[in-house]
């Protein structure tokens, strides 16, 4: 059986969000805008989808709206916040190790004649607040900052909390992309401290094309975009009512089995960690060297080998019946490297990410122990770097 080890990058539909599509698709087609009955019960949908999701992120109702995408509510989360604060000042402070949808939108941002602050990381990805508090300190004109809540390569944890004490105790706002933990471990909107939160449903067995957007009350907002009535005057354009109620039952269902699933995940997590020096010569852990959750996700492994092009080795597994990805997350026509591991001062080539999710089982373990080593000679032979 293929071992599919993607599941920080997408996981399958779970059973009970399929459940729910299915019925909304016959239920949940109409205009939820419209009075007639059938937008009346889309509506009905819309409205219990909404209250779920800010049940289950410690929110109120009104504070979330849903996206196409987690990318597209990166976009309105970071703009709408920097947009609404123009006259506090012009700066958009982002840690270096931000998911690319975030980093584009503070391109868009500095295109547009603001400007963008960097926050660096040490070797294990990981924001100092005192380092916050010093750009802080030295841009007191700063909009907003963004400090994801985990990193989607390496699956650390970042003092969000924090940093958020820090932000609020100058009157700046915070956004964290929680695409990464969102679903997969418990996530509180005010424990966190987050300002804007954003998510994406696919990450945890939802559909694809549902993104969650939360603005707390009291957090000034303005669209980037042209004005649109739905979604609380956030996100412009007719909602994917079946597609959303799916998410919210996923998700609700989710958090009735992070706990017992951490657990499990991190059981094999540590195991790869163990392992892999001991099957693979010159191997680099990346990321912290831990299984608490305040830390580290529990379901992400990503490590370097030296001497093997990252895209070389996802071939070689791919032909054994392992799916995992490359952290170097370079393209062909780029070949660019990893920003994160630029950051982290980490291998940039070489690099792989295996991520479990609740379909995940210990075959899947055994698979891709047995696997890698002979993966990564066949890579090296070819590069003539078998044996240094």
């Amino acid at each position: 059986m293929p071992a599919y080890l993607d599941h920080a990058s997408t996981t399958p539909l779970h059973p009970v969000a399929r459940e729910a599509l299915l019925a909304a698709i016959d239920d949940g087609w109409a205009d939820p805008a419209r009075l007639y009955r059938e937008g009346r019960r889309a509506r009905m949908l819309l409205d219990a989808a909404r209250e779920t999701v800010a049940g289950v992120l410690g929110a109120r109702a009104p504070e979330i709206s849903f996206t196409a995408s987690g990318t597209a509510a990166a976009h309105l989360a970071l703009l709408g916040t920097a947009a609404a604060r123009r006259r506090a000042g012009s700066v958009v402070m982002v840690s270096a190790v931000e998911h690319s949808s975030v980093l584009h939108a503070a391109q868009r941002h500095e295109g547009d004649g603001g400007e963008v602050v960097t926050i660096g990381v040490d070797g294990l990805g990981r924001v100092d607040p005192a380092d916050v508090a010093a750009a802080l300190d030295a841009r007191p004109d700063t909009a907003v900052a963004a400090l994801q809540h985990a990193n989607h390569e390496v699956g650390t944890v970042q003092p969000v909390a924090e940093v958020a004490w820090l932000l609020h105790e100058r009157g700046v706002p915070l956004f964290t992309d929680a695409a990464m933990t969102v679903g997969r471990v418990p996530v509180s909107l005010a424990e966190l401290g987050a300002d804007v939160l954003t998510a994406s449903a696919h990450k945890f067995g939802g559909p694809p094309g549902v993104g969650f957007l939360a603005v707390r009350t009291g957090t000034r907002w303005a669209g980037p975009q042209p004005a649109d009535e739905r979604e609380h005057g956030r996100v412009p354009g007719f909602p994917n009512v079946p597609a959303v109620v799916a998410a919210a039952a996923a998700l609700a269902v989710r958090a009735t089995e992070i706990e017992a699933e951490a657990r499990r995940l991190a059981a094999w997590s540590r195991r790869l960690r163990e392992r892999l020096p001991a099957l693979i010569e010159d191997v680099e852990l990346l990321g912290p060297d831990s299984t608490d959750l305040a830390v580290t996700l529990p379901h992400v492994v990503a490590f370097s080998c030296l001497y093997v092009a990252g895209e070389a080795l996802l071939g070689e597994l791919d032909r054994a019946g392992i799916a995992v990805s490359s952290g170097s997350s370079c393209t062909s026509d780029t070949l660019t490297p990893s920003h994160v591991l630029v950051a982290m001062g980490a291998l940039t080539h070489g690099n792989l990410r295996v991520s479990f999710g609740r379909d995940s089982t210990e075959a899947d373990v055994d698979a891709l122990l047995a696997a890698l080593p002979p993966a990564v000679r066949a890579v090296r032979e070819r590069a003539g770097a078998a044996g240094l």
